[in-house]
């Protein structure tokens, strides 16, 4: 296959699910990883791609807000994985917060064999999954985004009194000086508010976010009390990141979780 139809096909597999991963490419292609990483190359110094960490991503503005549905598609296995790390980090009574976004949602749905639960979030999808008899979910109100997170100044105001153990918190981007960033001006509001409420701070975060600044930045990466990300993420952000947050979690490959 020439290098014009490999990269024809890495154009259309972004443009389709919004991102893909070198290996998946090394899989479907059947090349080597330099091959597609010169690919991934060539089509980001023509402006078509951004190129990412273990991969390529479509090209978006700081202020692009993917929705929920279009965020589920993208990197499944690796939020699965981080969940589930996520999940070891709390115990039976414990109260957690969870922001809105697609790696927490998954958290969430991890965190319903934890007993005696109390629950804060300003997502719907998160209620939802964790709703149940004899579970206390309390959620935010607000105006819904397009990513399903309740912002503004109704969950500002119900969030101002409540304290938690631990806050799960979904980033658009990780960057060692633009922080914690999402390209929604009052969701970054409402996570403030989010981590202002909780004793420990958990970002939940696979590898393609680093690197990524959205429009409004939140917070410095130090105040991340823990961060689980995903094997992808590459040796020079691992250290980077290990600098700046208090503790850093690689969520194990697929085959050591089953």
């Amino acid at each position: 296959m020439l290098a014009h139809q490999r990269q024809e096909l890495i154009l259309d597999a972004v443009r389709s699910h919004g991102g893909v991963r070198v290996a998946e490419l090394v899989e479907r292609l059947g090349v080597s990883e330099m091959t597609i990483r010169r690919d991934i190359g060539e089509l980001s110094r023509q402006g078509l791609v951004a190129r990412v960490h273990g991969g390529a991503a479509a090209l978006g503005r700081s202020s692009e807000e993917p929705g929920f549905v279009a965020k589920s598609s993208l990197r499944p296995d690796a939020k699965l994985r981080i969940a589930r790390a996520a999940r070891a980090l709390v115990e039976d009574g414990a109260s957690v917060a969870l922001s809105a976004g697609t790696t927490t949602a998954a958290v969430a749905d991890e965190l319903r064999a934890v007993a005696g639960l109390t629950v804060l979030t300003n997502s719907p999808r998160v209620a939802d999954v964790l709703h149940e008899p004899g579970r206390t979910v309390i959620l935010s109100g607000g105006v819904r985004t397009p990513s399903d997170a309740l912002v503004g100044p109704v969950a500002l105001a119900s969030l101002a009194s409540l304290h938690v153990d631990v806050l799960f918190l979904g980033v658009h981007g990780l960057h060692p000086t633009g922080g914690l960033s999402t390209p929604n001006l009052l969701e970054a509001e409402t996570n403030r508010a989010l981590m202002a409420c909780a004793a420990r701070v958990v970002v939940v975060a696979d590898a393609s976010k680093f690197g990524v600044v959205g429009l409004s930045s939140f917070a410095r990466l130090d105040a991340v009390d823990v961060l689980v990300t995903d094997d992808e993420l590459e040796q020079d952000a691992r250290q980077t990141l290990t600098e700046h947050v208090g503790e850093l979690i690689i969520a194990p490959a697929q085959e050591e979780t089953r």
